[in-house]
């Protein structure tokens, strides 16, 4: 990549910063990626794909494979931290897991594949709206639109604080953990604060509840069998002291490595709730939601990476164990072989989500160059 052209990607990644959308609500993102990749031609512009989305095709000049290349649109609802000249102007939110960074290095893509279209198939370059929700991919799958887009192959990256700038990551399996947020609503009936006996308090279910749903998950070994359940929140009654409470809720986080051990965690949770609110006398309502499916990499696809990042200079370090938190690229792998890796962003870099991380400007050409080494691979 040329200073000139890194200058521009680090202008676009700086300006992407200052307007971080939460999922859902990547307007006014969206609008200056498809700004950006409009000035490099391609030759389809699909745009409000799954809510916000934006899709770029390069079309080859012979028959082949479609390669897409996914990155993210939105930002989070944490405040920044910084006092850097780019930071968030939207007060309360913040480009805190490098999607900014992420869009730059798939947008810079254009450019290459303008002045050089591939000699194959198609390359589509999607930016993804509602990652951080879970919402995002399948709305993406689900709208009529993508049926232009199906991909042959599928690839993307996720940023990693702890790993050295440029160093890459790849796991030869699962990538990334399935996980849901679990909202248990129990429901009896208030009563006055001094005849409780009167009501129906679902203190001692949620009391049950709050032990015993962290009990059925405790983390462990990332294997097939690994079970995490995290309790996030717990709500009781009303603010107040003249009322016996009548309704409470309680949230947790489930966590594991395959589809099926969540199937088996989401039984177990289930009927322990319904055990306790039959114990109680309490009426149940039970929502799942930020719902991420495993996400696995395929084994062709992690040969793809693997070569390409070998090519670039870049050897990727494989591993076995998937990262703990999720990530909605595993819907792609219903229609596509498909596959992630990791992009180090820094040994001393703040956490992923943390209100003082910021994307390093110095990964940028590292996973431009090895997503443009992927297509010339497959489309020449």
């Amino acid at each position: 990549m040329t200073p000139q052209r890194l200058e521009q990607l680090t202008r676009l990644r700086q300006a992407l910063h200052q307007i971080p959308e939460v999922s859902g609500a990547e307007e006014k993102t969206a609008a200056m990626v498809a700004g950006y990749l409009r000035d490099f031609a391609p030759d389809k512009l699909l745009t409000g794909l799954g809510g916000h989305g934006v899709a770029a095709v390069y079309n080859g000049l012979a028959a082949g494979p479609t390669v897409l290349i996914r990155c993210e649109l939105d930002g989070l609802p944490i405040a920044e931290l910084s006092d850097q000249p780019y930071r968030s102007r939207h007060e309360g939110r913040g480009h805190l897991c490098g999607h900014d960074g992420h869009m730059a290095m798939v947008a810079g893509l254009a450019a290459e594949l303008a002045a050089r279209r591939p000699a194959r198939g198609r390359a589509v370059l999607l930016f993804q709206p509602a990652e951080e929700t879970g919402k995002g991919a399948a709305a993406v799958l689900a709208d009529p639109a993508f049926a232009q887009i199906v991909p042959d192959y599928a690839f993307a990256l996720h940023n990693l604080p702890g790993l050295a700038v440029g160093k890459v990551g790849l796991c030869s399996g699962a990538a990334n953990c399935a996980s849901r947020g679990m909202r248990i609503r129990l429901t009896g009936r208030t009563s006055h604060a001094a005849a409780p006996q009167d009501g129906i308090s679902p203190a001692a279910a949620m009391a049950q509840l709050m032990t015993g749903l962290p009990d059925l998950g405790q983390g462990g070994d990332l294997d097939a069998d690994y079970a995490l359940v995290t309790l996030t929140h717990a709500r009781l009654g009303e603010a107040t002291f003249g009322i016996a409470p009548g309704v409470g809720e309680v949230w947790v986080t489930l966590r594991t490595v395959t589809d099926a051990r969540m199937e088996q965690l989401v039984a177990d949770a289930t009927a322990l709730a319904r055990r306790a609110c039959a114990d109680h006398g309490l009426m149940l309502d039970i929502e799942f939601d930020d719902v991420f499916e495993a996400c696995t990499n395929h084994p062709e696809a992690v040969q793809i990476l693997q070569d390409a990042c070998a090519e670039v200079g870049h050897p990727a370090q494989l591993s076995d164990l998937p990262q703990r938190w999720s990530e909605d690229f595993g819907q792609f792998a219903r229609h596509a072989k498909s596959a992630m890796f990791w992009l180090g962003s820094g040994v001393t870099q703040p956490q992923l989500h943390n209100p003082d991380y910021d994307f390093p400007d110095a990964a940028l050409p590292v996973g431009a160059g090895i997503f443009l080494q992927i297509l010339r691979t497959l489309l020449g």
